[in-house]
């Protein structure tokens, strides 16, 4: 790269756009993917421990389906919290913040004695939990390649189906010897790492050069693409795409409403099943004649096929479009999970196989879902944009575990609940499908929209 080129004025969206993946990509993914892998293992770990609290604490279905959703309502608060507060005071400092608290909170939670302070610690827990899912994706937005920037966004974010197996495996081996609290005290890990986090962990490019660190900013740029070289005369151009008005009206301006509320009816259908299935699975299979180990082992081929289904649709969404990819995968969820009732036991292979594309095509979309609203909105607004469609969607999350609390004590059939949890994926392929239809930008935002985009997200 041309060095006198770059000597006034640096388009950093082009700088970062055309950077090859080096060391220092890997170093953002790593760490971000460490802290989604903590944060999947302190989420999942409630569907894990489900069976034994529901005996030790005798709570009824409709009990153990309200207690799993205190904390997706602290994750409902977290995301429009702290989702806006990284635009103000930085993403890296938001993240310490919602790490030590989800860590924390989950290995107090070890110590609860009763259903309430399992309650109160989770909701607490969950704030964390739900905080710092915007704020990673934003960063791992910001410095990917174009060429690779939907599938390294998930693969940092299948370290939340990671931490759901590590979650799963510890409980299949730490409970019948230690008792359920014991997987909540492994959840201190993150606490003992966070120094080494804020060592390695950068600072978004955009919000120093918002708050006029150029040299800092050029000193990171170096590292992104280092045929760069910053020089103290260097105007770094990172246009935002920012208006007038605050960041909320922003997601409805310039065409968004329609793509802004499809993506808030996408991610409650999708958050919905996730949260049915981590809750109530290894509960149903029990309830179905399996025993406990054999209904974690559900649990943890769920995660596995997660796995599958974020990097592989992230793979397709890097060549095709996000929307299509998403849109197919949530009518192979609904499918998946309606068929899931109706499988005959004695074949347990087939089980597994629609048991794992449940989990490809309900959390792999997930995980799509949040790269997808990274892609869209400009940044100016975009932790904002995932915070809010994040923390609506945890609506669908809240509801989740009740739906499956309620069809359990209602006693309708096996078949039934799974139907249930189906419909959601139905309703979310047809929202997703509608993104981005009626948008039209103005051609300065058009350009800002495109470089976010990177895959072309915008451009049908």
């Amino acid at each position: 790269m041309d060095n006198n080129a770059l000597a006034n004025k640096v388009d950093v969206h082009q700088l970062i756009d055309e950077a090859k993946f080096n060391k220092f990509h890997f170093t953002v993914l790593f760490w971000c993917a460490l802290v989604i892998i903590f944060d999947g293992y302190d989420l999942v770990i409630y569907g894990v421990v489900l069976p034994q609290l529901m005996e030790q604490w005798s709570l009824s279905p409709l009990q153990a389906g309200a207690l799993g959703s205190y904390a997706l309502f602290g994750m409902m608060f977290g995301a429009l919290i702290f989702g806006p507060l990284s635009d103000k005071i930085g993403r890296k400092k938001v993240i310490a913040i919602t790490v030590t608290i989800f860590s924390g909170m989950t290995v107090v939670n070890g110590f609860a004695t009763t259903p309430t302070e399992f309650g109160i610690c989770r909701f607490l827990a969950g704030l964390g939990i739900g905080g710092v899912m915007p704020n990673v994706v934003a960063l791992m937005t910001e410095y990917m390649p174009k060429k690779i920037r939907s599938t390294m966004v998930a693969v940092m974010f299948s370290g939340y189906s990671v931490g759901g197996m590590a979650s799963a495996f510890l409980g299949m081996y730490l409970m019948p010897n230690f008792g359920w609290q014991s997987v909540f005290f492994v959840a201190g890990i993150p606490l003992l790492l966070l120094p080494i986090l804020l060592m390695f962990l950068p600072e978004a490019v955009g919000f120093m050069i918002q708050g006029k660190r150029d040299a800092d900013a050029g000193r990171l740029l170096e590292r992104v693409q280092p045929s760069y070289k910053y020089r103290a005369g260097d105007n770094l151009h990172y246009p935002t795409g920012k208006g007038k008005g605050v960041a909320l009206v922003e997601l409805f301006r310039s065409n968004r409403l329609l793509s802004s509320l499809s993506f808030w009816v996408a991610f409650f259908g999708c958050l919905l099943m996730v949260y049915a299935l981590g809750s109530w699975l290894p509960k149903l299979m029990v309830k179905a004649g399996y025993d406990l180990k054999n209904s974690l082992a559900f649990l943890l081929v769920l995660n596995l096929g997660a796995i599958f289904g974020a990097i592989g649709g992230g793979w397709l969404a890097d060549r095709f479009h996000l929307r299509r990819v998403l849109t197919i995968m949530f009518v192979i969820a609904a499918v998946s999970i309606g068929s899931l009732g109706f499988l005959p036991k004695e074949n347990q292979e087939l089980l597994y196989l629609f048991i794992a594309a449940a989990g490809a095509c309900t959390i792999g979309a997930q995980i799509l879902l949040y790269a997808y609203v990274a892609q869209y909105y400009p940044l100016a607004i975009r932790s904002t944009g995932i915070g809010w469609a994040s923390g609506v969607g945890r609506l669908g999350a809240i509801c989740g575990p009740m739906l499956g609390g309620f069809m359990l004590n209602a006693d309708l059939g096996f078949q039934f609940n799974f139907l249930a949890f189906a419909v959601p994926g139905a309703i979310a392929g047809l929202a997703i499908s509608m993104v981005g239809r009626s948008a039209t930008h103005a051609p300065e935002e058009q350009k800002n929209l495109a470089f976010a985009a990177g895959t072309g997200a915008m451009a049908d």
